[in-house]
């Protein structure tokens, strides 16, 4: 496999940021091979190289894919000084998964989280423009110009926003419903847009990402993605899938200082490549030769004895 920024490749594994990788680097806290590694400009194979962090080694761990459905009031950063509710204790995983992007405390709707970070720097840096799709409520009844406005693009305090799609859901006593897509995300955009028009937000639920859908999962769940829906997102993003193999080192990795324990006799033998129900990628496992027995049993090689 093609060789990677240290950085990346540290990032990739779950443990932080790329940022916070290249402190880490530059502090000397990184071992490659053996060797403390202190430029930003070295690169490694995450598959055949010993990685090191703090005298830690990064050892395997399976790539996870999660939707979420994001409730009102639940934060979707890591750390909240407020302590309030966080989207990533509604991933029922120990995995270091982490959200592709965010959304504002007062929205709902769909957040990915995952544990690669190839795949997870794609989805949310700007050059790729990935369509986000969302429902939202606005306090009045807005016309067809202004809902042209939004669709030629607004000029914010931070420049002109790029065109969206907009159109008209329904019409209630509580308001307008539209359905807005975005290829870009900044801070609070959709909310800053339509005040900027007259028209405040008062509900705002994002409801798809790229080919992945919320559909009807329940506020405050989370589904690991379907094999169709991972793979249509990394089409999109431009990431090929983490090569099918038996070594565990070809899958994400994570920081540890154990050894992957071994599996238990008559465990994961003779199952086929593929992804879990739980949103994992996984290699081939194989059995030994020799092992195979027929659907009905016993060894399919022997004659059966002839009737009376």
């Amino acid at each position: 496999m093609a060789r990677e920024r240290l950085q990346k490749v540290i990032a990739a594994a779950g443990l932080c940021s790329r940022r916070r990788a290249e402190e880490l680097i530059a502090a000397g806290r990184v071992q490659v091979n053996g060797e403390v590694v202190a430029v930003l400009g070295a690169t490694a194979d995450p598959h055949s190289d010993t990685i090191v962090v703090d005298g830690a080694e990064l050892t395997a761990e399976p790539f996870e894919f999660w939707a979420v459905h994001k409730p009102p009031g639940v934060v979707t950063t890591l750390k909240d000084p407020e302590g309030r509710p966080q989207a990533r204790d509604l991933v029922p995983t120990r995995a270091r998964v982490y959200p592709v992007g965010r959304l504002d405390v007062a929205s709902s709707g769909l957040l990915l989280f995952t544990n690669d970070g190839a795949l997870a720097h794609r989805l949310m840096h700007p050059r790729f423009a990935h369509t986000k799709v969302y429902e939202v409520l606005v306090s009045g009844y807005p016309s067809e110009d202004v809902l042209n406005q939004l669709r030629g693009g607004i000029t914010l305090d931070d420049g002109p926003t790029l065109p969206a799609e907009v159109r008209q859901l329904k019409t209630t006593g509580d308001g307008t419903w539209l359905s807005i897509t975005l290829r870009e995300g900044r801070k609070r955009q959709i909310r800053r847009m339509l005040e900027l028009v007259g028209y405040p937000v008062v509900h705002l639920k994002r409801v798809a990402f790229g080919p992945v859908k919320l559909g009807r999962l329940p506020s405050g769940q989370a589904r690991p993605l379907a094999g169709r829906e991972l793979a249509d997102l990394r089409q999109l993003a431009g990431v090929a899938a983490p090569p099918r193999t038996g070594n565990p080192r070809n899958t994400a990795l994570r920081a540890t200082n154990k050894r992957p324990p071994r599996a238990a006799a008559g465990g994961t033998r003779g199952k086929p490549a593929g992804r879990s129900r739980l949103g994992q990628e996984f290699g081939p496992t194989t059995a030994p030769a020799g092992k195979s027995r027929s659907r009905q049993g016993g060894d399919p090689k022997r004659p059966r004895p002839a009737r009376p």
